[in-house]
């Protein structure tokens, strides 16, 4: 009998339609494995994989660019250290290769690898000193500060507290990466949040904006630009990189 886990994996997934019509595909080529000399198959072992069959690579055009944009100015900058909250735990892995990361999180990182530090921190109550730190980024992480998702206490004002904190912590000349959903403003209780593109600026005031990036609703990368040229989005991802004063 085909494991439980792996029925369930097909029938509650996003793309169960199109798996279960590349159903049969799959049963035709499993009896042409045999004929081919390929060996006896167990359904017990059976892993269905349905939706692969695709003439392109896919991938979510917000964290495939936001972690290209990140990794591009820590190159150039190659500061001492850096220091993200709560980004995606990939990208954070890969820049430790080529700069010390201290990974503060909500919910810590248990990976362990040589150049990447993980903490236990809170985004509205960093242990870090004010005016400290060279290079910050916060990734796709604003949007969810005080919306209780992952176990963090409601709060209305999350990311105008939390955009404060980050500012109080970026030392003089340091640049923080900060990048969030931008476009029509809107909370999608309790996912995220989507915040007006001018509107992030003034959260991390007295920081200085020097570059605006965005992926569109198309998921195409624009910029650089003003922030205002994706006030029209639906559900775009700002890319901001401020330096303080």
């Amino acid at each position: 009998m085909l494991p439980l886990k792996r029925c369930a994996r097909l029938v509650f997934n996003p793309q169960a339609p199109a798996a279960l019509r590349r159903l049969p595909r799959y049963v035709r080529d499993w009896r042409a494995w045999t004929r081919a000399g390929g060996g006896r198959l167990r359904l017990a072992d059976a892993y269905p994989c349905l939706t692969d069959a695709v003439p392109h690579t896919p991938f979510d055009a917000h964290y495939l660019y936001q972690g290209a944009w990140l990794a591009r100015h820590l190159a150039r900058r190659r500061p001492p250290v850096h220091v993200d909250v709560g980004s995606d735990v990939g990208v954070v892995s890969v820049l430790s290769a080529f700069v010390p990361v201290l990974c503060l999180d909500y919910r810590p990182l248990t990976a362990h690898l040589a150049g990447l530090r993980a903490v236990r921190a809170d985004l509205l109550r960093l242990p870090l000193a004010t005016r400290a730190v060279p290079s910050l980024s916060c990734l796709h992480v604003l949007e969810h500060v005080g919306l209780g998702r992952y176990g963090d206490p409601l709060d209305p004002d999350g990311p105008t507290r939390a955009a404060r904190e980050l500012a109080r912590v970026v030392a003089p000349g340091g640049a923080l990466f900060l990048s969030v959903p931008v476009g029509r403003p809107r909370v999608c209780f309790n996912a995220h949040r989507v915040l007006a593109p001018e509107a992030v600026v003034e959260l991390v005031r007295p920081l200085t904006l020097v570059e605006f990036a965005w992926v569109d609703d198309a998921g195409a990368l624009r910029g650089p630009a003003a922030p205002a040229a994706a006030a029209g989005a639906e559900y775009a991802c700002g890319l901001y990189h401020f330096v303080a004063p």
